[in-house]
């Protein structure tokens, strides 16, 4: 056992390790080690692994002690030594099931192994797209609030003109007030954007375990084929899933019906009576008679292949929405990607041209300071608005790969 002084040691080092920012490849790779939820799968995985090596073993023997033939009646009432059928056995019993019940029990305990290591495995996805998804927002989350202070900056000057303007009679007194409103207004823009920091940040804390989760690096570049993700749907854990469930369920059914089929018991038995008639040894077996399936095993049998059928029409049904729920995802990531083209190649270079005209005329003295603080504010808003369509576009391709890709992927 360590010392407490260097699991210490451990937990400050470890900690420094984590203070650093995080690459999208490095906050994947934390959460996958540090995750709770990836952990508690992993106990599944060997409670299971741990109840398959008692799966299909013989019941513990039993040990059979008593007194046989004690008389209490006759002339040798409350004399067994006098009585020749009197006698003290001890005997082991064992009973046996049928191969089939056993051969069964070993396949349903296979089946939830297979169920648990599914279950990681869906859950490992589930928690690399939720730290995906975290670090994208914190990213673009990032981004968005430098934009606003770039624009906040370059508007300063402006804004401290107004009272200088007033003073040489080039705006009237109501016009001063516009500096100050604008002002506000992007205080109550950071204000949403610095909390949308705050949440993202904790949103990725969460699935890293890192208290001091922060960004660095680029966010990834994800190409999506299309083709191959619809080839691969079978292969996904949503559906993985449903078959470790049918592999269950048909070990079930191989159970109910192995109870049609006769159990054995076999018992040795040593009896010890007075040195004068000797002693003896009993040795018997017992088999079961499933004698009324009709009513007893049969309507198990049935229960079960339905339990089977169900889940395989649920399977069927959930590949059906696993399909449609990808087909709308790349309709809404070639939309996303569309908006993106058109932020980036219009709206932002038209709202960037019209500050630097207003700027022009306001320099010119053919346009006031409000006609340039409400193109700068239009600016702020077009420059957050393409990095939202950034952030759409990104979310969507990691969404897409983390939950339609091979785990390759």
């Amino acid at each position: 056992m360590r010392p407490a002084w260097l699991l210490t040691v451990s937990a400050m080092l470890a900690g420094a390790v984590h203070a650093a920012p995080l690459t999208y490849a490095g906050a994947l790779q934390l959460a996958d080690q540090s995750a709770p939820s990836l952990q508690a799968r992993a106990a599944d995985i060997r409670a299971a692994r741990s109840s398959a090596i008692a799966a299909g073993r013989l019941p513990d023997p039993k040990l059979a002690f008593g007194v046989e033939g004690f008389p209490v009646s006759g002339p040798n009432a409350g004399r067994p030594a006098q009585d020749d059928f009197s006698a003290v056995r001890v005997g082991v019993m064992q009973d046996v099931p049928n191969g089939a019940k056993r051969r069964s029990a070993r396949e349903r305990a296979a089946a939830d192994i297979g169920a648990a290591e599914v279950g990681r495995t869906a859950q490992a996805r589930e928690v690399r797209l939720n730290t995906a998804l975290a670090w994208i927002d914190l990213y673009y989350a990032e981004r968005r609030l430098a934009a606003l202070n770039d624009i906040d900056n370059a508007l300063a000057p402006l804004r401290h003109s107004a009272p200088s303007q007033l003073t040489s009679g080039a705006l009237r007194p109501a016009q001063t007030l516009e500096a100050d409103q604008l002002t506000a207004a992007l205080g109550d823009r950071r204000a949403d954007l610095t909390a949308a920091v705050a949440k993202a940040r904790a949103e990725l804390v969460r699935w890293t375990g890192d208290p001091q989760a922060d960004v660095a690096g680029d966010p990834p570049d994800y190409a999506i084929d299309p083709i191959g993700l619809r080839a691969g749907i079978d292969r996904l854990p949503a559906l993985a899933a449903y078959d470790a469930m049918g592999r269950q369920a048909d070990a079930d059914v191989s159970a109910a019906k192995a109870e049609r089929r006769p159990d054995w018991g076999w018992e040795l038995g040593y009896q010890h009576r007075d040195p004068r008639f000797g002693d003896m040894v009993m040795v018997q077996a017992t088999v079961s008679l499933p004698l009324f399936a009709a009513t007893r095993q049969n309507p198990v049998i049935a229960a079960r292949t339905e339990t089977a059928t169900r889940v395989r029409l649920e399977r069927e049904a959930a590949r059906r929405e696993l399909l449609v729920t990808l087909d709308t995802a790349l309709a809404d990531h070639t939309m996303h990607h569309d908006r993106l083209h058109r932020a980036l190649e219009t709206l932002v270079p038209l709202a960037k041209r019209r500050a630097d005209l207003e700027t022009a005329s306001y320099g010119a003295g053919t346009a006031g300071l409000s006609d340039v603080l409400q193109a700068f504010l239009a600016l702020a808003e077009a420059r957050i608005d393409a990095i939202d369509r950034q952030a759409d576009v990104a979310r969507d391709a990691a969404r897409i790969l983390l939950t339609y890709g091979s785990d390759a992927q």
